[in-house]
């Protein structure tokens, strides 16, 4: 997907405004998710875990209209008994990711959904770090958990920090996945990103509307998952 030239100068301002939001306390950084959902399961309820940073977290709209809350409610319409918990984390990176997944392993996921990587692309984080942090993350689970179905959540970047470093930070994800033999949603934010009407003012975080979008965006992979 191509940003324009509003949305690359919308983009650039909004790295000073995610820098100042991401920049919590270590006291904060090691809070759970306030979205997470841990109550016990009913009897054989297979649980999905969307595991990412604010864009699953939901950050700025109400949790239940955010793409994984929109999960749960179609789950639901369905007559599905799965139970969605949101480990979505505000100014998360991989390698915060990959510090807290433990306590999110307890039980085994029937499916584990990975968003993250966003926030390393923005601080310009070096690329073999990201990658490798993913690979990790995917590779804990696998090991844990053999039968657990894996997504992996493809991620751009507007391109201020050069283009080389956008261009092989897209490639990462594609390269994992392939690595990993898991399934690639290939850009989450697909028809959002860039676009100030399905964007908060931080022109990062969709809106209702935007995470609407993102919903449809993912669900597919979702239903080939759990119809199977």
């Amino acid at each position: 997907m191509k940003f324009s030239s509003f949305a690359k100068s919308l983009f650039t301002l909004s790295l000073f405004i995610l820098a100042a939001a991401c920049s919590t306390t270590s006291e904060k950084k090691q809070e759970t998710s306030e979205n997470t959902e841990v109550q016990s399961p009913k009897n054989d309820q297979k649980s999905i875990l969307f595991f990412g940073n604010s864009l699953t977290a939901g950050y700025g709209i109400d949790p239940e209209d955010a793409f994984a809350g929109l999960t749960q409610q179609r789950l639901d319409s369905l007559g599905m008994e799965y139970r969605v918990i949101n480990g979505g984390l505000s100014g998360e990176t991989t390698a915060g990711g990959l510090s807290r997944l433990d306590w999110f392993l307890e039980e085994e996921p029937y499916l584990f959904v990975l968003e993250l990587g966003g926030n390393d692309g923005l601080r310009g984080i070096q690329l073999s770090e990201t990658k490798n942090n993913l690979l990790a993350i995917i590779d804990k689970v696998q090991t844990k958990y053999p039968n657990t179905k894996i997504i992996l959540a493809g991620m751009q970047i507007p391109p201020n920090m050069g283009t080389d470093y956008t261009e092989e930070f897209k490639e990462i994800y594609p390269t994992v996945a392939k690595e990993k033999k898991v399934t690639l949603i290939p850009f989450l934010l697909e028809g959002v990103a860039g676009n100030p009407e399905l964007n908060l003012p931080d022109g990062i975080h969709p809106t209702e509307e935007g995470h609407k979008i993102v919903f449809e965006t993912v669900w597919p992979y979702i239903e080939s998952k759990i119809l199977l």
